[in-house]
C-alpha cells in the first residue's frame, strides 16, 4: 500500500485524503486510459489505451509497430490518466510508471484471462507461441505491457475539492505479471 497524504496546496480546508483503494478502484473502472510515453527527441506522445488494473498494476496491449511501444522500448517511464471532463464531481487519477513488457507464457495467459473476465467480449486475446494474438487484428504483432505505478495522484472534484499524493516504495517487489512464476 502507498503513503496517503492531502496537498494541502491544492485543497480545499475540509478536503480529506482519498484513500488508495478508492483510486484504485476508479482505474480498475475505467474503460478507457491515456497514456503518455517520450518520443526518442523528447517530445510526448499520448494515446488512449483499453486498460486492465489488477493487483495494483495497469496492464495494456498494443502493436509491435505502433509509436507507444517504440517510445517504451527506448525509454519505459510512462504516465496513466484515469478520469473524465466533469468538473465538480469524480475522480481523476493519474500515475508515473515503469511499463514492462510480458514475454513469460504463463503471464500472457493470465492477462489474456484479465481481459476476457473485464470486456464484453470485444477484447478476446489468446495465448499463442510466448505471444497474444486476436482475432480481430490477426496481423497485429501483440505486445503486452505492465505498469507499475511508482507515484499517483487521486484530484477529487467537487466540494470538497482535494489532491492526494501517493507514493509507492522505491523498493517494491518485482511485477507479479511480468515476472518468470505468477504469485
Amino acid at each position: 500500500m502507498p503513503t496517503e497524504s492531502l496537498d494541502r496546496r491544492f485543497s480545499d480546508p475540509a478536503a480529506l485524503p482519498t484513500p488508495w483503494a478508492t483510486s484504485a478502484e476508479r482505474l480498475a473502472r475505467a474503460e478507457v486510459a491515456w497514456i503518455v510515453t517520450v518520443r526518442p527527441d523528447g517530445r510526448p506522445h499520448s494515446t488512449p489505451v483499453v486498460p486492465v488494473f489488477h493487483d495494483d498494476r495497469m496492464y495494456f496491449h498494443t502493436g509491435r509497430r505502433e509509436v507507444k511501444h517504440a517510445n517504451l522500448q527506448a525509454n519505459p517511464n510512462i504516465l496513466v490518466l484515469v478520469g473524465d471532463t466533469e468538473w465538480d464531481r469524480g475522480l481523476d487519477v493519474m500515475f508515473e510508471g515503469t511499463a514492462t513488457p510480458i514475454t513469460d507464457p504463463e503471464a500472457l495467459r493470465r492477462v489474456a484471462d484479465l481481459f476476457r473476465t473485464r470486456w464484453d467480449g470485444r477484447w478476446i486475446l489468446e495465448p499463442a507461441d510466448g505471444r497474444l494474438e486476436t482475432l480481430a487484428a490477426p496481423d497485429v504483432e501483440i505486445v503486452v505491457y505492465e505498469v507499475t505505478p511508482t507515484k499517483a495522484r487521486g484530484h477529487s472534484k467537487g466540494e470538497p475539492f482535494g489532491q492526494t499524493t501517493y507514493q509507492f516504495r522505491a523498493e517494491r517487489s518485482p511485477a507479479p505479471l511480468a515476472q518468470e512464476g505468477i504469485r
